[in-house]
């Protein structure tokens, strides 16, 4: 247990979380949406720092990341809880903390991960799984040692950090890949618990801070599978963000609270492909359709294969000191 960062103390021992844009008032003795934030006696504290649920060695590509040190290894740490509510979590079972629930995870430091990952010849960590805002203060610890180490720091996060939370960690923060889950208020409201126009607003924050993003929307048939939705989200990325932001449009398969929903046809992941190419996008992906191409990355100039993939492993990378062999253009990202 640790005192948090980003609150203010309120009347009557209440206390004002500024961690997330839901910036909930605590009363004494109760916990924030995330469940992981509690109120003892108007100080508010992180139950989860140092309680890691999971630690695993990732290749980069599961984040997914496809333009961040292709081919490496990312050490990924998670603890419990989450501020959003999605009815289709994949990682539901560490992600939806009851209220008042025992805390579980193994006890870490700082400086104990950065050193698992150094052992495991990781050339980043990433902060994933659930939702990294809510064990910020662990990540944050972590970011600099990390840093100091000369390992990436990589949030995989829904995109509803405060700004104050994101210019605090931005120094230390790589890269980002960050969940736009659709592209309308009626379904963040239903499917999320959460504001559309917020999240936007963060992930434009990001871009501002300098750091490396790449977006991923899982397509749920009938949800946000609409022209209209995908026409939106890919105009949103290239007049907010720039052509050259990686979208990765990823098949949905029925999980938690959504068994009533099919797998996501790979023909509607192959008409947002070319919905975003259409719209002016560099880099458009499929996800969790191995074999189909859709994965490998292509010159945005003249067309040439430069990294096959098949799932997160790399088959071939054809590019030359980060750039095209065949026309010279450069391909976008950190580290390429």
């Amino acid at each position: 247990m640790k005192e948090a960062m980003f609150y203010t103390r309120e009347s009557d021992d209440r206390v004002r979380c500024g961690l997330c844009r839901f910036h909930c008032l605590i009363a004494e003795g109760s916990r924030g949406i995330c469940a992981v934030r509690e109120n003892r006696n108007g100080t508010l504290y992180s139950l989860v720092y140092g309680k890691l649920c999971a630690e695993h060695v990732d290749p980069i590509e599961k984040k997914p990341l496809f333009h961040v040190m292709p081919g490496s290894k990312s050490f990924s740490i998670a603890t419990v809880g989450c501020n959003f509510r999605c009815r289709h979590c994949q990682n539901y079972s560490i992600s939806q903390v009851p209220h008042n629930a025992h805390i579980a995870g193994e006890d870490q430091t700082p400086d104990m991960v950065v050193k698992n990952a150094l052992a495991n010849q990781c050339r980043s960590i990433s902060y994933t799984y659930t939702e990294p805002t809510m064990f910020f203060e662990f990540a944050y610890d972590t970011a600099r040692l990390a840093r100091e180490a000369g390992l990436a720091n990589i949030f995989v996060t829904n995109g509803y950090i405060s700004s104050e939370a994101l210019a605090t960690i931005a120094p230390w923060l790589d890269a980002a890949n960050i969940d736009l889950k659709g592209f309308s208020e009626d379904f963040y409201r239903d499917v999320v618990h959460a504001r559309l126009s917020e999240v936007l607003d963060s992930i434009i924050e990001y871009r501002r801070q300098g750091i490396w993003i790449e977006l991923t929307t899982l397509i749920i048939p009938g949800l946000n599978d609409s022209e209209r939705e995908l026409q939106g989200i890919a105009s949103f990325i290239v007049d907010n963000l720039g052509a050259d932001t990686p979208w990765h449009v990823s098949q949905f398969y029925p999980t938690f609270q959504m068994t009533d929903r099919p797998r996501t046809p790979p023909e509607t992941l192959r008409r947002a492909v070319d919905i975003g190419l259409t719209a002016g996008l560099h880099y458009v992906y499929e996800g969790n359709v191995p074999g189909r191409g859709g994965e490998n990355t292509l010159c945005p100039e003249c067309s040439a294969l430069l990294i096959e993939r098949y799932g997160y492993v790399i088959i071939a990378n054809r590019t030359s000191d980060g750039a095209c062999p065949e026309c010279g253009a450069v391909v976008a990202g950190v580290g390429m």
